[in-house]
């Protein structure tokens, strides 16, 4: 599992994504778990040399009745036994309600793992799409939110350590992921699971606003796409090297569906599942030569556009908020 390799900048807030720093309801009990999976395996390894020691230097007496067939079946038997089935109850105790199913009025969002980005879609109260983003989650504070977790190709895994644990993303199956967090902020977040080619840079960040704002926030990506009027030298390229064959930007032609929705990809942190910082010049190199970034991505190198063809578009795109 290959979950090191951070962003190729600074600018994404919440990198590297501290395991041990709940910031939410979720993400408490697995600290509290792991302190105590801690503190449990420093006692048997404690109690594991003190027997140890006795077997090489202790007097032949205490050495005798460490190998008596009473101690072996108590420490050897029982004790593991007990430890063990206390463990799972205080475990499954603990974190029984992360993957619980989404209750009605619970905001709901539907990440879907592919190679390899994150694909994000908000569903309205019946369940049905809203609205698509990429490669970010945003989320209201102070209430839980259902991550249905699904995947188009392989087996992803999406880990938010502050907010929640991991959770596998299987073709053909749907998981739930609960997260919360309690204050506003950016939540690193990565694939947990290897999945192939560049796996370690398949990064996501959750981002958490205010209730008010996150309704703000809403309202501006479910509207359709408005670029300035002097951005159709950038649409006029975009359409004819056939971006809207993969991509779709919402009140324009360009509905693919193969790679992320640009529709308000200028509003995002980052390109390329966090391996960039999103502005003018990144979008241009990257659309000139992914590969070269993020080499085993799905995204084809433009080498037949010019250098003046890659800043118009990159500057329509990254008006595009």
């Amino acid at each position: 599992m290959q979950t090191d390799a951070p962003p190729a900048h600074d600018s994404f807030k919440g990198w590297p994504p501290p395991a041990m720093d709940p910031a939410g309801p979720f993400a408490a009990p697995l600290n509290s778990l792991t302190w105590g999976l801690l503190a449990v395996v420093a006692t048997v390894l404690a109690v594991v040399v003190v027997a140890l020691a006795i077997a090489l230097f202790a007097p032949r007496a205490w050495r005798r009745r460490l190998g008596g067939e009473r101690l072996v079946w108590v420490a050897g038997v029982a004790f593991p036994v007990v430890v063990l089935s206390a463990l799972l109850a205080w475990g499954l105790s603990l974190t029984h309600r992360m993957s619980e199913p989404p209750r009605p009025g619970e905001e709901r969002i539907r990440v879907t793992g592919e190679m390899w980005w994150w694909r994000v879609a908000y569903l309205d109260a019946g369940g049905a799409e809203a609205f698509q983003d990429a490669n970010e989650i945003h989320i209201p504070t102070g209430r839980p939110v259902a991550l249905e977790l699904e995947s188009t190709d392989v087996i992803h895994s999406l880990w938010i350590p502050r907010l929640n644990g991991k959770l596998d993303m299987i073709p053909g199956r749907r998981n739930i992921l609960r997260v919360q967090a309690d204050k506003p902020g950016e939540y690193g977040a990565q694939c947990a699971e290897f999945c192939g080619g560049p796996h370690a840079l398949m990064a996501l960040v959750v981002v958490a606003h205010a209730p008010a704002d996150y309704e703000a926030w809403k309202a501006r990506q479910a509207a359709p796409a408005a670029p300035s009027p002097n951005q159709a030298a950038g649409k006029a390229v975009f359409d004819r090297a056939g971006c809207g064959a993969c991509h779709a930007i919402r009140g324009t032609d360009a509905n693919g569906l193969a790679g992320p929705d640009l529709t308000h990809v200028g509003a995002r942190r980052t390109l390329g599942a966090g391996v960039l910082p999103n502005n003018a010049g990144t979008m241009a190199g990257w659309i000139g030569d992914s590969q070269a970034i993020k080499p085993g991505n799905r995204m084809p190198a433009y080498p037949v556009l010019k250098g003046r063809e890659l800043r118009e578009v990159a500057t329509y795109l990254e008006g595009l908020k």
